[in-house]
């Protein structure tokens, strides 16, 4: 079953260290032979939350929001990347986020964390799975931390020697199952 998702990263700083985590989950998700959306609201300029995308009339959203529509149209599951600021996840992903509802019915979600320090962005995970939940995309139990980013992936996204993967392969496993699972149901 061919699987696509989009990976929404959040952060608009101006030296975003979460690219490097980025960088490594496009790498992992392709390694599975999934196609990958990546959304990047740098990228995309997204205006402060006005009207949200269904609030335009058809045809008339700018066309990054039209863009973004249809990448998370197409996606069969949505992995979102948290930094975590003020115990929380970043104003640029929950506006991103905001813009859209109907993208992300019955499609699960899975979230990835990170931060500089030890607790590897969690807390702004926790919020995150609230916020996914509440716009219809069902979040996976397990989350996907990454403490430390600065001394675990180079500024290529590669993995430094103190770095193991093993429970990344473990997560991406239950996401695959999530999105195969509801993909084979809204298919029926």
């Amino acid at each position: 079953m061919e699987l696509k998702v989009a990976l929404l990263f959040g952060s608009v700083r101006e030296k975003r260290k979460g690219m490097r985590v980025f960088k490594y989950l496009t790498n992992k998700l392709k390694e599975r032979n999934y196609t990958v959306h990546p959304i990047d609201p740098m990228e995309y300029e997204f205006p402060l939350l006005n009207l949200r995308h269904f609030e335009y009339a058809e045809g008339k959203a700018p066309k990054n929001m039209e863009k973004v529509a249809q990448l998370l149209d197409d996606a069969d599951g949505f992995l979102v990347l948290t930094a975590e600021y003020n115990h929380s996840m970043p104003p640029a992903l929950k506006n991103m986020l905001d813009h859209y509802h109907k993208q992300y019915q019955r499609k699960p979600s899975a979230i990835a964390s990170y931060s500089a320090g030890q607790f590897g962005g969690v807390r702004a995970a926790v919020n995150a799975r609230v916020v996914l939940a509440t716009l219809g995309t069902p979040t996976i139990p397990t989350l996907l931390p990454f403490p430390s980013i600065e001394n675990h992936f180079n500024s290529a996204g590669e993995p430094q020697d103190s770095f193991d993967d093993k429970q990344v392969h473990k997560f991406l496993d239950e996401f695959d199952w999530y999105m195969k699972a509801l993909k084979a149901h809204r298919e029926r």
